[in-house]
């Protein structure tokens, strides 16, 4: 199968300039400044097969956008190996940026005071794309993502939700066999999230368009992704699938206690002492959360029950959100 991307230590370094203090400091920075190097991708290394698609996840400034950005040909790395489409990005602009369509959440391809339709018409002319070829990929993107009503309105008039899916369909129009999305579905709510994520199970099927995805949103990654990279600090701390994640790390349940008055977290190690138990602040007044192997949860619960009044009481399987704050928390690294 052939490879969409392939990376091989990879690096970007920035240099960072700190300012010294007061006026004499001020003096020497104007003949000499203070730097140090900052390593924002540290030498990684992955390929992501044609068809595939891949969930990129990490913390802000874990390396994700700098890396999207090597990939998009925006960047020039320091050093290392980057291919995309059998070409080196930065390199070959013109050619590579017809192989590609980018989304980035928070920018907008689109003119903002220009209807949408002109906006498309517009990127036909610079992808150079035919009208036989437009029409019969556009009308089942158009139709598809539930834009037509939209194609007449100008950028500006368009609520978030309506700009995104125009995004998606504009960042489409010269069908891209790789797809980047960076953030699509921020701040939008659930029914528009689940018709682009339908919208791009579809492409894929249907095109076998590889598609990287960077978000927060874990339910993107569950909903589309088998294979996700997890970043930090520049370095990857996790190349696989979905499900060895969650065999490897979603062991165990979850007890969610609401507690009929205030309780310290001092007081609830206390009273599970002994037992390995990880507690953690509910989102409710009052609530907690044990995290406890299965043969635990028995015990975790008599001794709770029995030491404190208990308002309401959940037992949940643990999340994919909450395995990978652990992994981030313990510092975990697997290949």
């Amino acid at each position: 199968m052939v490879n969409a991307i392939e990376v091989e230590k990879l690096r970007k370094e920035f240099k960072s300039y700190s300012s010294r203090a007061g006026l004499i400091g001020a003096f020497r920075d104007l003949f000499t400044r203070n730097y140090k190097i900052i390593r924002a991708v540290n030498d990684i290394s992955f390929t992501v097969k044609q068809g595939e698609m891949v969930g990129y996840i990490g913390e802000n400034g874990a390396g994700k956008s700098t890396t999207i950005k090597m990939l998009t040909g925006i960047l020039t790395p320091t050093s290392g190996k980057v291919i995309v489409n059998g070409m080196i990005p930065h390199k070959e602009r013109e050619a590579f940026v017809r192989t590609i369509g980018v989304v980035f959440g928070q920018r907008s391809q689109l003119w903002w005071d220009i209807a949408v339709q002109e906006s498309f018409r517009l990127l036909k002319k610079v992808y150079r794309v035919s009208d036989r070829d437009y029409k019969e990929h556009m009308e089942h993107v158009i139709d598809t993502l539930d834009i037509g009503p939209l194609l007449d309105k100008p950028v500006r008039k368009l609520s978030l939700g309506q700009r995104m899916r125009c995004e998606l369909a504009a960042a489409l129009i010269h069908n891209p066999p790789l797809l980047f999305l960076d953030e699509p579905t921020i701040g939008l709510d659930v029914l528009v999230k689940l018709k682009i994520r339908k919208f791009l199970k579809e492409i894929n099927e249907k095109y076998n368009t590889t598609i990287l995805l960077t978000t927060h949103d874990i339910s993107d990654i569950e909903a589309l992704c088998e294979r996700v990279i997890m970043l930090d600090e520049g370095k990857i701390i996790y190349d696989g699938s979905l499900q060895r994640l969650k065999a490897n790390w979603g062991e165990g349940k979850q007890l969610q206690f609401t507690f009929a008055n205030e309780i310290r977290l001092d007081a609830l190690y206390a009273l599970t002492n002994g037992l390995p138990v990880k507690w953690r602040k509910g989102e409710q007044a009052n609530a907690w959360v044990a995290h406890v192997s299965p043969s635990l949860v028995p015990e975790v619960i008599s001794r709770v029950v029995s030491g404190y009044d208990i308002q309401d009481m959940n037992i949940n399987e643990i999340s994919t959100e909450e395995i990978i704050r652990n992994i981030y928390e313990e510092g975990v690294v697997h290949g």
